[in-house]
């Protein structure tokens, strides 16, 4: 009971995170789509609190989000990515549960590819939504959305989220073991 609860409230702190921390870009879409903020605080819920909450944070965030800032426009954007962030939170925290000693290398052996799986699904349901509006997400398009355009934001996670879990792992809040 007392876990559930200490997961409950991290994920709704990283919920508020992911709603409060794009408005660091200055509502430029520009240079969210650059940074990525929203993602971080979605790996973050997964690496911690477990693959589901992250998969619940990374579905509700970009919604909740569009519904009360309008940004991101709900279709076909916030609907894609709330199925890409959702893949994010639940790979990355099920390969990090899963690893058998926790640390750094464990972190990047679960962002990578959770990353990769995430904007595969962001594809996907991106193609889908555009296809019954009567658009197309082109191959070159996907690239240039999912990996070119995103190259500081990924540089970002991958810099960031590791350092983030070594301090925390200082501080006590998270510990790097051997799982049990």
């Amino acid at each position: 009971m007392k876990t559930n609860t200490k997961k409950l409230t991290l994920s709704a702190f990283f919920l508020a995170l992911g709603l409060v921390l794009p408005m660091v870009t200055g509502q430029i879409p520009r240079i969210g789509n650059l940074l990525l903020p929203m993602h971080l605080p979605v790996f973050l819920c997964g690496l911690i609190c477990g693959g589901p909450w992250g998969m619940a944070v990374g579905l509700v965030t970009p919604l909740l989000r569009s519904v009360m800032f309008g940004m991101p426009p709900l279709f076909p954007t916030a609907v894609s990515m709330s199925c890409e962030l959702a893949v994010y939170g639940l790979v990355c925290g099920v390969i990090y549960a899963r690893a058998p000693r926790r640390g750094t290398a464990a972190v990047y052996a679960a962002l990578l590819p959770a990353m990769l799986a995430g904007r595969a699904v962001w594809g996907c349901v991106q193609a889908v939504l555009l296809g019954m509006s009567g658009s197309a997400l082109t191959l070159q398009m996907f690239w240039a959305s999912a990996f070119l355009n995103a190259i500081p934001g990924i540089v970002l996670q991958l810099v960031l989220i590791p350092a983030v879990m070594a301090a925390l792992n200082r501080a006590g809040v998270v510990q790097y073991r051997q799982r049990a």
